[in-house]
């Protein structure tokens, strides 16, 4: 029981501070380690594609990561040149226009 002025943890509670603080502490080093932050901001890459469909607004191109790439709210024809802007890795781009 504490005493006003005189507060001393028990052992089991010495014992849940040191392991939350281990737990804490391995949750950090495993966070920057094994995920890294950066990998969830994606580098833009541009490029100038074809595009080979039209789909009711959806346009679809073939980019040099060889993933399919589809542009929302299109109104290109296919077979035109256009340079799009797409996340590393990702399935969608949007066409740029400096």
């Amino acid at each position: 029981m504490a005493v006003l002025g005189n507060m001393e943890l028990s052992s089991s509670q010495k014992a849940g501070l040191v392991f939350g603080g281990a737990f804490v502490a391995a949750g950090l080093v495993l966070s920057t380690i094994v995920f890294p932050f950066w990998n969830l901001i994606r580098e833009d890459v541009y490029e100038e594609v074809e595009i080979l469909s039209n789909d009711n607004g959806m346009c679809y191109v073939e980019t040099s990561d060889d993933i399919p790439k589809i542009i929302e709210d299109c109104t290109l024809k296919p077979g035109d040149l256009v340079t799009v802007k797409y996340g590393e890795g990702l399935a969608w781009a949007t066409i740029f226009a400096p």
